[in-house]
């Protein structure tokens, strides 16, 4: 393949970075640090579980292996450590959700949890709030996206031009594109949510949703390397600091920390800890979500030499490098998109678009 050019450097971006160059794949990576990018705040959490349901997330066996792989992958090729495991705590609030828990783990949730549930306050976790017992998620854990952006751009720092992407400079020709002095056959657009401002993808569904999280120190709170999940999660970060979040806003899309936010975040942090805390910071960005909560993997139904790496949401860092996988592979012709996650199925949207 010749030289792909990827726009934007965000998770969804990076990613793909680094899988391109585990196949030996020359590119250029445009990237404008200050725009918008929910990856440079959010806490990269990855679990196999969803909550809500006591069920198994979409895909879980294959995601969580090929996450491990490819992270720990990137973190010696640049020297730098970014992932982190840890075993998250789920409080039980009432007898019935121990045995769904009990049931579900028994049915298909052997591989990243203990159907066993547990007494008492876990060590560490004695100024969180437990009233019925808990279980705990073993395969799971968080990717401090942020360190992994920076040492990604270390990395590929040859490859890397920091600067807006401007469409009216992109040339669409019948065989290649060329953007400025630069000519390819493939186009990668990883944008995330300001993919509504693309004149060529503005179309695919996607539904975004602003998140905020807190950076606290907590004195009493002594959690290391765990998660703790009631409504909210808490995670330690650095020594005596800890991340709190989240929120989900689908109206009020921008990267700016809100009031209700906020009160909505002390709202989840009273119910989970009974000690004092103080908040060192208040973040914000948002989620590129898709409407059918799976990625947008694929080429243009017009423009065969543009395409789109995007819609990866809350569970970017589960989903980025197995689909990265996929779509490189389906760059190079050697396979087909999973229909599941391939753009051809919004096609209908761009022909009424």
């Amino acid at each position: 393949m010749n030289r792909v050019i990827i726009v934007g450097g965000g998770l969804a971006g990076m990613v793909l970075a680094f899988r391109l160059h585990e196949e030996d794949i020359p590119f250029l990576l445009i990237d404008k640090p200050s725009l918008s990018s929910s990856s440079k705040v959010a806490a990269g959490l990855w679990n196999p579980l969803v909550f809500k349901r006591m069920s198994k997330s979409w895909m879980a066996e294959e995601l969580v292996p090929e996450l491990h792989r490819f992270f720990k992958t990137c973190e010696r090729k640049t020297g730098v450590d970014f992932l982190c495991k840890r075993i998250s705590i789920k409080p039980f609030t009432e007898d019935q959700e121990k045995t769904l828990w009990k049931n579900r783990v028994y049915q298909d949730l052997s591989t990243f949890a203990e159907a066993q549930d547990y007494k008492g306050i876990p060590q560490g976790y004695e100024a969180c709030t437990f009233t019925n017992g808990y279980g705990k998620i073993f395969e799971s854990g968080n990717v401090y996206i942020n360190t992994f952006l920076e040492a990604g751009k270390a990395f590929f720092k040859d490859c890397l031009v920091e600067e807006d992407f401007d469409y009216a400079q992109l040339q669409i020709r019948e065989r290649s594109v060329v953007y400025k002095n630069w000519e390819t056959e493939t186009l990668v657009f990883c944008e995330g949510h300001l993919v509504k401002h693309n004149p060529y993808f503005s179309w695919i569904p996607l539904k975004p949703a602003k998140g905020e999280i807190l950076h606290i120190t907590a004195p009493k709170l002594k959690i290391k390397k765990g998660v703790y999940n009631r409504d909210g999660f808490i995670l330690d970060s650095e020594e005596g600091k800890f991340i709190v979040g989240s929120t989900y806003n689908w109206l009020e899309l921008n990267d700016k920390a809100s009031p209700a936010g906020l009160k909505e975040l002390e709202k989840k942090l009273s119910r989970m800890i009974s000690c004092d805390y103080t908040v060192i910071s208040h973040l914000a960005g948002v989620r590129p979500s898709s409407i059918d909560r799976r990625p947008i993997i694929g080429a243009h139904p017009k423009h065969k030499h543009l395409f789109v790496f995007n819609g990866l949401g809350a569970k970017g860092v589960m989903l980025a490098p197995y689909f990265a996988g996929k779509f490189v592979h389906f760059l190079k012709q050697k396979q087909d998109l999973p229909p599941e996650v391939d753009v051809a199925r919004f096609y209908k949207l761009y022909a009424a678009h």
